[in-house]
């Protein structure tokens, strides 16, 4: 699961642990960007972003944080990270996580035809939210969906699972924008996260 995490909050974290436990998965690791190529530059240091990650998970079962992007360096491509986690675990299942919103742009990715090639796609969606079929998905999907999460063990990339999971209205923008005003923000962020925010005097100038 990849972000700019700027700061992570519990709109990141609810839904990872809904999918992890509902799809039974291994580990989900957090995977902080350093550049993100489809935004404006992060306002929080990389460091500063993959220690609120580190901070965020510690101590849930199953939820590990990756610094690859961070020490690669340079624009933070998605199929250059699925590259390197498919060359460490060879042929098993690896499960890329999105937002519909992301799916849905996922065409504008750098090399995007090349992601289907390296990892399943669990595509998290709104309760009640259509299936999508047919001519509701682009072509090169239409062949890809899996029905039951069991498709995502038996293959090892190239599913689209699409799973519910509860609304969080929270974003990074609201929370950055309340803590420039000194509001609280304990609804939204884990505390020890806001405690390292406070400590480093984070998100203080509005232009954040």
């Amino acid at each position: 699961m990849g972000g700019t995490f700027d700061p992570i909050h519990f709109g990141h974290l609810r839904p990872a642990q809904e999918v992890l436990r509902a799809l039974d998965l291994a580990e989900i690791r957090f995977v902080p960007a350093a550049n993100p190529p489809h935004r404006d530059a992060p306002a929080a240091a990389a460091a500063q972003r993959l220690r609120m990650v580190e901070l965020a998970v510690a101590g849930t079962p199953g939820f590990t944080v990756d610094d690859r992007e961070i020490e690669r360096g340079g624009p933070s491509y998605t199929v250059l990270t699925l590259e390197s986690f498919r060359q460490e675990v060879g042929d098993r299942s690896l499960c890329l996580l999105l937002g519909t919103d992301a799916f849905e742009g996922i065409e504008t990715w750098h090399r995007w035809q090349r992601l289907p090639e390296l990892a399943n796609f669990i595509v998290m969606t709104r309760p009640g939210w259509e299936f999508p079929a047919g001519d509701k998905l682009p072509s090169w999907a239409r062949n890809r969906l899996a029905r039951d999460p069991s498709e995502l063990a038996r293959a090892g990339a190239g599913k689209i699972y699409f799973q519910a999971v509860s609304p969080q209205d929270i974003s990074a923008t609201r929370i950055r924008a309340a803590l420039a005003r000194r509001e609280p923000a304990e609804a939204w962020l884990p505390p020890a996260v806001l405690e390292y925010i406070r400590a480093n005097h984070l998100y203080v100038n509005r232009g954040n």
